[in-house]
C-alpha cells in the first residue's frame, strides 16, 4: 500500500490551523498577508515562499526553514514519482579512483 504525498495545505492546516483554532484570515492578518495568500495555500494554488515560510515560522515559533523545507520535500517526492523512468536511465558520474601509494 502506498502512502500519499501530503500537501503543505494538509499539513499547515491540520497540524498548525485546526489545533489552535485559527481561520485564514486571522493567520493573515497575523503574519501580516494578504488573505488570499493562505487561501490559495490551503487550496493548493500556491506554494509556500521563502517570504511565506519566514513569516509563517515566526508567528508559530518554528524555523525560518520549517515550512520551506516541508514544501521542498513535498516537491521532490512528487518529482520523483513523476519522473521516476527519466530519473532510471542517468547513469552517474563514477569519479575516477586515486591512484593508491
Amino acid at each position: 500500500m502506498k502512502i500519499e504525498t501530503p500537501t503543505i495545505s494538509e499539513v499547515l492546516l491540520e497540524e498548525f490551523m485546526k489545533p489552535l483554532s485559527i481561520s485564514a484570515y486571522k493567520l493573515a492578518n497575523a503574519i501580516n498577508v494578504p488573505v488570499s495568500r493562505i487561501q490559495d495555500i490551503l487550496h493548493n494554488r500556491r506554494k509556500i515562499t521563502v517570504d511565506t515560510s519566514i513569516r509563517l515560522g515566526i508567528y508559530f515559533g518554528v524555523s525560518d526553514l520549517f515550512f520551506l523545507n516541508i514544501q521542498n520535500d513535498i516537491d521532490l517526492r512528487n518529482e520523483k514519482v513523476k519522473n521516476k523512468e527519466d530519473y532510471l536511465k542517468i547513469i552517474p558520474l563514477r569519479k575516477p579512483e586515486q591512484s593508491k601509494k
